[in-house]
């Protein structure tokens, strides 16, 4: 393959990082009814065809197209000062979001199952108990994905090849969206917080940035 057309598929991966983050604010909008204090909206939620579609584009495939963009990143920044993290980073990064598609899958085709069987008047489904693995799969994929996304940022920073604001803006939109939107939302509402589509948002600016910058690179050479 010419250098060229790799310098394009970089590009182009590059780019999807900020429609990945984009399509996950996006579904992570509305947040979903507390399953123990309202079992029945609860259901009627995770039923609906919209949620559905938001899983399934929003979720699942802003995860792929990120995978895309994680890989894209750490192979433009493979040749700067900063190579070396770079690379650890989109490693651990992509393992984590990979690890995060179990949760993922299970969201967007069992859950809504089970809310049809629960207002089919089968209560009984809400007590389903899912195995410990997948719960250390999730807490796995959320701390690789956090970890990997924050150096990253560390790594564009000091890459002097993409601009210091989007490394600064990737790593608070990391923050934002793992820590004080996931994480915080599962231990008190157990759904999304808003901080959860705030943090998505900044990182896709960030990686808006990033994608301009090497577009405008690339223009040039």
């Amino acid at each position: 393959m010419k250098p060229q057309d790799t310098g394009r598929w970089i590009r182009a991966g590059l780019w999807a990082l900020p429609a990945s983050w984009l399509l996950t604010a996006w579904s992570s909008l509305e947040p979903q009814p507390d399953q123990e204090i309202d079992p029945g909206a609860w259901a009627r939620f995770v039923s609906s065809d919209s949620y559905q579609v938001s899983h399934l584009i929003g979720s699942t495939g802003g995860t792929i197209l990120a995978v895309f963009g994680l890989f894209a990143l750490g192979c433009h920044l493979a040749g700067s000062r900063s190579g070396r993290l770079a690379l650890a980073a989109m490693v651990t990064a992509a393992a984590g979001t990979a690890l995060l598609l179990v949760p993922a899958v299970i969201s967007t085709f069992v859950t809504p199952a089970v809310g049809r069987a629960y207002l089919a008047g089968n209560q009984d489904v809400m007590q389903l108990d899912f195995p410990g693995s997948m719960a250390a799969a999730f807490m796995a994929g959320l701390l690789l994905a956090f970890v990997g996304t924050v150096l990253l940022g560390v790594a564009v920073w000091r890459s002097r090849i993409l601009p210091r604001w989007a490394g600064a803006l990737w790593v608070a939109g990391a923050v934002l969206f793992y820590a004080l939107g996931v994480v915080v939302g599962q231990a008190t509402t157990g759904s999304s917080l808003p901080t959860q589509s705030a943090g998505a948002a900044l990182l896709a600016v960030a990686g808006g940035g990033m994608a301009w910058h090497s577009s405008g690179r690339g223009a040039r050479e």
